[in-house]
């Protein structure tokens, strides 16, 4: 981190101009990647960086600016640039700090990135192994851990004290991509858990052979399937990376970047019935173990479990400092960044419906012709209309209660609100799954989540002519 002295210098002169507060963000990241493609490593990627960026609020107006040269002349003139864009009075000058104590959620004393490279390169091996046993059919397996560990600091200015936060976040991602083939068909299956947190308890938690196996069932189980019918019907999601659904079509328009700017099909829904009664959903930065926890968000405060939808009342959105000014409503721990490189916004942490009361099993013995989808893949979705479109990476037709038939190229169509009031089911079986989200303020580490669902009609796309 920068010097004390250099700190005030930076945040008097941001401040010349009026701003009525100037925030500090230092990141020092280090990173690795290993990977195996058909059991052969290759070369690790190993990266350094660090940084800082400077952001600057009047009223709800911003400015925001970074740079990776940390010299004192360097860290001035962003200064003083930003606080160009201004006009006005300075309001206070910052002559003192305080520290911000937090409490801590994930706590890591053995980073993966720390780890001798031997160790992670055998968890790959059983990984490897565990898609190769699976069939002889599979021609491809990729294999990966990725992992960092960033100390991140935040100094925050709206007075003569400033605060000052600080947090070390460690994270890993492994992946299996296994490729199947059969004559001409060819299928790809994928699968991807990643944890806050370190070694040991990555370790714990996840069977890198079984991660395989995974990975290549979803390929194998896919050659051969049929063309997805089209028309609208009853669907069951399943629980865990089914709830991406969720997260973009809904999660997105009830983030303050968007409702506080009346952007949001939810921007007027705060006490109005927007879901089934039987859905209630939480954003929780606070899941020990998660892929989107943080003890802090980005702006140097404590991450929280927020209730968005209550009983299928929408009761609140993820807001951060600047959108909250907006709508008068107080930032809840929902301010997040990629990099120094990004200006924080409201976005969501580990993100899902809650559950029901409803045994998975009952739900698909109760729909006697439909679909079932454990898995998606892309999709596309606009926060101010909530209308979507999600293809799915794995799904099968119901028919008198039993899930059958894999198919193909199944396409869900629709808008947010209206998957949100059709779902008749709610399962007890909640599970959530880690991913990346894209928005503004860059890519971050999430989890999405939910149990197993029951839409009751929705528009599918397909190429396989109407279910029968």
């Amino acid at each position: 981190m920068i010097s004390k002295s250099l700190i005030f210098a930076i945040l008097n002169a941001a401040l010349a101009t009026g701003a009525d507060y100037a925030e500090i963000f230092y990141e020092d990241t280090d990173s690795e990647a290993l990977k195996l493609d058909n059991g052969i490593e290759e070369p690790a990627a190993i990266n350094k960086s660090n940084g800082l960026g400077l952001y600057l609020v009047k009223g709800v107006e911003t400015a925001y600016g970074y740079t990776a040269d940390l010299s004192k002349k360097s860290l001035l003139s962003l200064a003083e640039n930003l606080a160009g864009r201004f006009s006005g009075e300075r309001l206070f000058t910052v002559t003192s700090i305080e520290k911000k104590s937090h409490r801590t959620v994930t706590k890591t004393t053995d980073p993966v990135i720390e780890v001798p490279l031997e160790e992670k390169l055998a968890f790959l091996k059983r990984m490897n192994d565990g898609a190769k046993d699976y069939d002889p059919r599979l021609i491809r397996i990729v294999v990966r851990i990725a992992s960092s560990t960033s100390t991140r600091y935040v100094v925050g200015a709206s007075s003569e004290t400033a605060f000052l936060s600080k947090d070390v976040v460690s994270r890993a991602r492994f992946s299996a991509m296994a490729i199947a083939k059969d004559g001409e068909d060819v299928e790809t299956g994928y699968a991807a858990p990643g944890i806050t947190g370190g070694w040991g308890y990555l370790t714990e938690h996840f069977d890198p052979y079984e991660v395989g196996k995974k990975a290549a069932k979803k390929a194998v189980v896919m050659l051969g399937a049929k063309e997805c019918p089209s028309g609208r019907y009853p669907v069951v999601i399943g629980n865990g990376f089914g709830g991406v659904l969720f997260h973009e079509s809904c999660g997105h328009p009830l983030e303050a970047s968007a409702t506080a700017k009346g952007l949001s099909v939810f921007s007027d829904s705060i006490g109005k019935q927007i879901a089934s009664p039987l859905v209630s959903a939480f954003d929780d930065g606070t899941i020990p173990g998660a892929y989107g926890t943080n003890n802090i968000d980005d702006e140097g405060h404590e991450t929280q479990r927020n209730q968005l939808i209550k009983d299928g009342i929408c009761v609140g959105f993820l807001v951060d400092p600047v959108n909250g000014r907006r709508i008068n409503t107080e930032s809840n721990g929902a301010s997040r960044r990629e990099s120094y490189q990004y200006q924080p916004t409201s976005r969501m942490s580990n993100t899902f419906i809650d559950n029901g009361k409803d045994n998975p099993e009952d739900i698909i013995k109760d729909t006697k012709l439909g679909l079932y989808i454990p898995d998606f893949g892309g999709g596309s979705v606009s926060p101010a209309t909530g209308e979507f479109n999600f293809s799915a990476t794995e799904a099968y037709i119901i028919r008198d209660g039993v899930i059958s038939e894999p198919v193909k190229g199944c396409t869900l169509i629709g808008r947010g609100a209206e998957v949100l009031l059709n779902i008749d089911r709610v399962g007890n079986d909640l599970e959530i799954a880690p991913g990346t989200c894209g928005a503004s303020s860059g890519m971050i580490p999430v989890c999405v989540g939910q149990p197993t669902i029951r839409i009751k009609e929705i528009t599918v796309g397909g190429r396989g002519g109407k279910l029968e």
